[in-house]
């Protein structure tokens, strides 16, 4: 049953306005969340980061580390363990801490000595949902005037990759390593030198299955071009131009109740109380089922759509139970065909259900 806007419950997640066009202010810092599994490799990317000479201000928020970390003696944490005591500045002009929370803390502090960095990478616990993070970025408004969200990286271990992204949990739970695949706007495939070709491979294909349009590159040791990882701009409207640059899925569910990627287009516009009412049941009130009585659950929602009376496309970014509807700087031409494409990677997806229901949004396209 759609929901008027207006008739949604008051502790529902605040929607950013449609009319309100959202772009990256002067003087905001971007933030690009690592996660992956136990030993992946994310702290070894960080220290990486921390210690080459790259002419980049950088600060780090590491949450985990390695036995033998060279920093680890250098940086203080709290007997509670929830906050770092100092930010450590290093020869190569990074800042770095350590903390035991999901650095919201740190951050808020770390913008005290705004000006001395030009980027925040946040890494995760092993375990920990990275969707859950990037959702303080969008409900945090204080926050949000001086960092925005540039996307999140997965660091996926080539060897042990596949065992982790396909351990069977207990009915209800969620496999981590999956789901930080499924939110990953770049999965990093890290010790390559571990396994051959065939098993990269299969493993870029198990990857691709859960999350059809996400970019992959492979490394060694966490070594990688700061060019391929910074700047990735995921969550904005300049990521339209790319949204769909990287699918490569057929939407086919191979696995039983498995985490996967549907993808659709349809003709024409739709109204933004129908397309608000649509994103709503799925994300809030979760009353979409599949064709065995399941309910939809959708981890990242990504797509553009063209709204009834907008000249500007129009993109939808959703991690969970929150999503965001942005004018993009890409307006549609005239006589061009207004075509809606929306992704979906989560459980229980059936493509033709998303798709009718989308459907029957869409009004008649007025160009």
């Amino acid at each position: 049953m759609e929901r008027n806007i207006l008739e949604i419950e008051e502790d529902c997640p605040e929607l950013i306005p449609i009319e309100k066009e959202i772009q990256v202010q002067p003087g905001q810092i971007p933030v690009t969340i690592i996660t992956g599994y136990l030993g992946a490799g994310k702290t070894t990317l960080l220290n990486y980061i921390l210690t080459e000479q790259h002419n980049k201000r950088i600060a780090v928020i590491l949450n985990e580390f390695g036995e033998g970390s060279a920093l680890e003696k250098s940086l203080a944490v709290s007997q509670d363990g929830e906050l770092y005591e100092e930010w450590l500045e290093l020869r190569n002009g990074c800042l770095c801490c350590s903390v035991k929370n999901n650095g919201l803390k740190a951050i808020e502090n770390l913008m005290q000595k705004k000006g001395k960095f030009d980027y925040i990478l946040l890494e995760t616990t092993g375990l920990a949902d990275p969707g859950s993070v990037a959702s303080m970025f969008w409900v945090d408004a204080e926050l949000g005037t001086d960092i925005y969200l540039d996307g999140i990286i997965t660091i996926v271990d080539a060897k042990y990759g596949i065992q982790h992204l396909t351990e069977k949990k207990e009915e209800g739970l969620v496999n981590e390593a999956a789901r930080q695949a499924a939110l990953a706007d770049l999965i990093i495939i890290n010790k390559t030198d571990l396994v051959g070709q065939e098993e990269i491979n299969h493993l870029k294909e198990v990857v691709s299955s859960i999350n059809g349009c996400v970019q992959i590159i492979e490394t060694k040791k966490s070594r990688v071009n700061l060019s391929d990882v910074l700047d990735l701009h995921a969550f904005g409207g300049k990521a339209s131009t790319r949204l769909f640059e990287h699918f490569n899925s057929s939407g086919e569910t191979h696995l039983d109740k498995a985490i996967t990627t549907v993808t659709f287009d349809v003709q024409g516009s739709v109204s933004e109380e129908n397309l608000n009412a649509y994103i709503q049941n799925l994300l809030w009130e979760k009353n979409i089922e599949d064709k065995t009585g399941a309910p939809m659950n959708i981890i990242r929602l990504k797509g553009i759509v063209s709204v009834n009376g907008k000249s500007h496309k129009i993109m939808i970014q959703g991690v969970h139970e929150l999503y965001d509807l942005e004018e993009t700087p890409e307006t549609w031409k005239l006589g061009e065909q207004r075509i809606n494409r929306l992704i979906f990677i989560g459980k229980n997806l059936d493509k033709k259900i998303l798709e009718d229901m989308f459907s029957a949004t869409v009004i008649t396209e007025r160009m």
